[in-house]
């Protein structure tokens, strides 16, 4: 009996492994390869030779895939490989002056497009920027595979252009599929310059990236990765260059509307959810990457200043909590973010070696390999080889290329010819070996999102899939949750119903997707509000609801002058905001896309005062009206004075700054 018994359970977990094992076809997606049929399995031919390669096998563990593959690149296509380049759609103009509005189809953009090299530092610089190859030129060519669209189309354009470059890329010799990357393209946003945002666009709509902090909902915030990365896998885009980790604790900091605020432990729960929501707890055929900026935390720029510009190259650290800004970044690591892009700026500290921050090996490989465990992809900012090679700028472009590598880049952003990056490996500077490594980490993030089985997707479902009213219902309720009610002490809100209102809003005009008039007055024919009456003038008002939307003017319209917070210096109108104040009882609400110094209107005359961070007027009017109730906290500290912020310590958060606070980091009332 007790020889049976074992014989049984023999049998029994053979069967059990073998069941476990067993192969499960996973769907392939092709277009001109031929298919393999093997134990009545199938797999793709993709460097068309006949015969089942390792790489091509999907039964094969990623690491015996991989190293086939590398096996069979040439050295040409592993340096195609590391670049990242933007990519352009028929009819996208983008980067050109002046160019007339065209219509954007699924075609592919032939033309080579060269960027001015003084776009952003405004002095030459050694050798041109290739911001764009054409679409053919580049995959055949140039053997790239990684790609950036800012783009903005409709989901079956994108779709369908999405499956066009794919096909394209199969019929190359090994079949290698691209991956396409794109910045966000699902927040209410006042700068949506190139780089920062794709600005209004047919995907959800969900507050602004301070918003999603001041909602204080981490279900929420997993919610809306989860719908966003459904909406972009859809189309194509399987990478997201965000989001941003960057804390944002110097208030002049160009964009801080893209980041979730300036407490550390706030952010890293929000980028844990971001990633873990557009990604899965690991990479997966329905995921989309992350890669995390900018590391070690771009926020602590001197005066404010950007290191797009020669003017605003340095990053310091007058408080010494160079720690708190690497804080958010454990957290993307821990929970698997696929990529972090160093940023420009080059340390203004004794400590560190003062060049930029993707030249810095002590950054890189001592902080961000050694010590924090990080084993994805290093992914440089766009342009730091050409444009701003800030503390390097004595050195040639490809011992830029050398030094970059050296401290742990893995792909190079904003160029597309890699002639000069396969001249410092043909010249000895950089072993193929180390390029090796890079081009592993690449290919394992394009194999766990099964690119090598199908990169295809539907378009018709693509069409269904974006901006669904399902997922908008969602993003409505983030974007009420994002306002926060800061002062009520004439308990004006919410105001009585059939109350008259006269609405009226201010908003710069231009700015992608963002175009409007300088001055709106916004009533009842546009807005509709069961429990609000809208007036015509103030005069026939109850009251005032004065929505106010300041802007700097956006992060490259800078000149290098002193950054200014006060509103008369972002576009409003401080005497005719005081005239209605005086007025009438006045419902303030103020856009913070950086935390403004109101102190021009704030002689006790601000009573009532909400705070937005990209959101609608129907959400607003939600609150105003008590539809909703305010729940929102503050992602920020908001000054009391220009003086406060010339005298605030760059990388201290405004709560922990002593005489500074005018509305506090977590304050929000309620009704």
């Amino acid at each position: 009996m007790k020889r049976k018994y074992s014989f049984a359970i023999t049998l029994f977990l053979s069967v059990s492994i073998s069941f476990a094992q067993k192969p499960v076809q996973p769907s392939l997606g092709f277009r001109s390869v031929k298919t393999l049929k093997i134990n009545g399995l199938e797999f793709k031919d993709l460097n068309k030779n006949g015969k089942l390669d390792k790489y091509e096998d999907w039964r094969l563990p990623q690491e015996v895939r991989v190293k086939d593959l590398i096996s069979q690149m040439t050295l040409e296509e592993k340096i195609g490989f590391m670049i990242i380049s933007t990519t352009r759609m028929g009819g996208d103009l983008i980067f050109q002056q002046n160019a007339p509005r065209t219509e954007i189809t699924s075609s592919f953009n032939e033309e080579d497009l060269i960027q001015p090299n003084n776009m952003f530092t405004r002095k030459p610089l050694p050798v041109p920027m290739m911001s764009s190859a054409g679409t053919t030129k580049g995959v055949m060519t140039y053997n790239l595979r990684h790609f950036i669209l800012r783009a903005n189309t409709n989901a079956k354009i994108m779709a369908d252009w999405s499956n066009n470059l794919q096909a394209l890329c199969e019929t190359s010799r090994l079949g290698i599929p691209a991956i396409v990357a794109s910045n966000p393209r699902n927040h209410v946003t006042v700068d949506a310059s190139v780089g920062l945002s794709v600005g209004t666009t047919v995907f959800s709509k969900w507050p602004g990236e301070l918003g999603m902090a001041a909602m204080r909902d981490l279900k929420l915030t997993r919610e809306f990765a989860e719908i966003a990365a459904k909406e972009w896998a859809s189309v194509g885009l399987r990478k997201g260059y965000m989001y941003m980790a960057d804390l944002s604790t110097e208030p002049r900091w160009q964009r801080i509307e893209g980041t979730f605020g300036e407490d550390a432990d706030l952010a890293s729960s929000m980028i844990r959810e971001i990633v873990l929501g557009f990604q899965g707890t690991k990479l997966n055929k329905n995921s989309v990457a992350m890669t995390t900026k900018h590391f070690p935390g771009g926020g602590p720029q001197v005066g404010g200043q950007d290191s797009h510009f020669d003017w605003g190259k340095n990053a310091h650290y007058p408080g010494g909590m160079f720690d708190y800004h690497v804080k958010p970044f454990i957290a993307a690591i821990n929970a698997g973010t696929s990529s972090i892009m160093p940023y420009y700026s080059a340390p203004k500290d004794k400590n560190m070696e003062e060049v930029g921050f993707s030249y810095n090996k002590a950054i890189i490989q001592d902080l961000l390999r050694k010590k924090l465990g990080f084993k994805g992809i290093i992914n440089s900012d766009t342009g730091p080889i050409d444009m701003m090679p800030w503390g390097v700028e004595n050195l040639t472009i490809v011992q830029r290329y050398q030094k970059a590598l050296d401290a742990g880049v893995d792909i190079f952003s904003g160029g597309a010819d890699p002639a000069l990056l396969l001249e410092t490996v043909k010249t000895g500077l950089v072993s193929e070996t180390r390029i090796n490594e890079s081009i592993a980490r690449l290919l394992k993030e394009k194999f766990d999102l099964g690119l090598f089985e199908n990169p295809y997707v539907d378009a018709d479902a693509a069409t269904k899939i974006v901006g669904n009213a399902e997922f908008q219902k969602k993003a409505d309720l983030a974007l009420r949750k994002s306002i926060v009610l800061l002062r009520n002490d004439e308990k004006l809100l919410p105001i009585s119903k059939k109350t008259k209102v006269y609405f009226e809003t201010y908003k710069e005009s231009g700015g992608r997707g963002q175009a409007q008039g300088s001055a709106i007055n916004v009533n009842k024919p546009i807005i509709q509000n069961s429990n609000i009456e809208f007036v015509s003038t103030k005069e026939e008002a109850d009251l005032v609801l004065l929505w106010l939307i300041p802007s700097g003017g956006g992060l490259f319209s800078s000149g290098g002058q002193a950054i200014e917070l006060s509103l008369s210096k972002n576009k409003i109108d401080v005497a005719h905001v005081n005239e209605i104040l005086n007025s009438k009882p006045t419902i303030l609400a103020i856009n913070f896309t950086n935390p403004w110094v109101i102190d021009e209107i704030d002689k006790g005359k601000a009573q009532t005062v909400l705070a937005t961070f990209g959101t609608t007027q129907d959400a607003l009017l939600d609150i105003v009206s008590g539809a909703f109730k305010p729940t929102g906290k503050m992602p920020f500290t908001t000054p009391k004075s220009m003086k406060a912020v010339e005298e605030n310590k760059s990388d201290v958060p405004g709560f922990m700054e002593p005489n500074y606070a005018l509305f506090k980091f977590g304050d929000g009332l309620s009704y």
